[in-house]
């Protein structure tokens, strides 16, 4: 790991899944997204993905009171670090969590990984409806702070149609 990022979240949180029947160790899926201010990311990310800001384990005020009681050294914690939710969760419990880990460094070229936010329904439902589907939720979006980057809109043929937008701090995603 970079030294320079701080990651107490990511070493110790609760996870409560037994082990494989066959001995190895239970896995569970955690989505990472470096940013600059995961204050301005948590809110917008919740609403993008109908999730909820994740709450500190039960009996703590916080996550920074969570990872002191567990004995992550305050030097580990940078200003402001767990005070207010940093990870979100799937109301549902079948998504995976999503951890906003505060990076020094600047976000400098194009993500080699994005999240495509799927709400067409497919090549089952008209390319019509599915356009009117991805364009209301493109809308909705950038009433939370994205940026429309550019439709991809093959009409040669290609029953498909997609907007690339980018987060309040730059990162790529898809809108399907």
């Amino acid at each position: 790991m970079d030294e320079n990022r701080e990651n107490p979240e990511s070493h110790e949180t609760p996870d409560a899944r037994p082990d494989e029947p066959d001995g190895r160790p239970a896995l569970t899926l955690q989505l990472t997204v470096d940013c600059a201010d995961p204050r301005r990311l948590v809110p917008f990310w919740a609403e993008a993905l109908r999730y909820v800001p994740e709450p500190p384990p039960e009996g703590h005020a916080s996550w920074r009171a969570y990872w002191a009681a567990i004995g992550v050294p305050e030097e580990e914690l940078g200003d402001g670090a767990g005070d207010l939710p940093e990870s979100l969760v799937d109301p549902a419990g079948v998504g995976p969590r999503v951890w906003f880990q505060q990076v020094p460094e600047p976000k400098t070229g194009k993500n080699r990984l994005h999240l495509d936010l799927k709400v067409g329904g497919g090549r089952a439902v008209p390319l019509a409806v599915r356009r009117a589907r991805v364009d209301g939720e493109v809308a909705r979006l950038t009433a939370l702070g994205a940026t429309v980057l550019y439709a991809m809109d093959e009409p040669d043929g290609m029953d498909y149609y997609a907007v690339v937008l980018q987060d309040p701090e730059g990162n790529e995603f898809c809108v399907v």
